[in-house]
């Protein structure tokens, strides 16, 4: 009998501690990319982190917009050339999808 239960009770804590990882692993695929807006349009946006990375983003369907600046832009079709952005996409993304864009105070170069 005392097997039974040990594996049952081996069972249910698998169980359990697989309830806790699984939110916390969805969210561990967003990922954050801050820098400057080098080129921006309709459907396209890349970043430059002035480290020697650029990135590409596409808007994803609901982008939210926001902003620390005294602009307050709201919209992707405010964001512009020269903005500092910190952008929020999906690693498994192809290609990157912007879900959200906060637009950052500008820093110096």
């Amino acid at each position: 009998m005392k097997p039974v239960i040990r594996r049952l009770a081996i069972a249910f804590a698998l169980i359990a501690a697989t309830a806790l990882v699984m939110p916390s692993l969805a969210t561990a695929q967003m990922r954050e990319f801050s820098g400057r807006i080098d080129r921006i349009s309709k459907s396209k946006m890349i970043v430059d982190n002035r480290m020697g990375d650029k990135v590409s983003f596409v808007p994803a369907d609901d982008v939210e917009v926001s902003s620390e600046t005294e602009e307050g832009k709201t919209e992707w079709k405010h964001l512009k050339k020269g903005d500092w952005v910190k952008v929020s996409w999906k690693f498994i993304d192809k290609p990157r999808k912007a879900y959200k864009v906060e637009v950052l105070p500008p820093k110096d170069d």
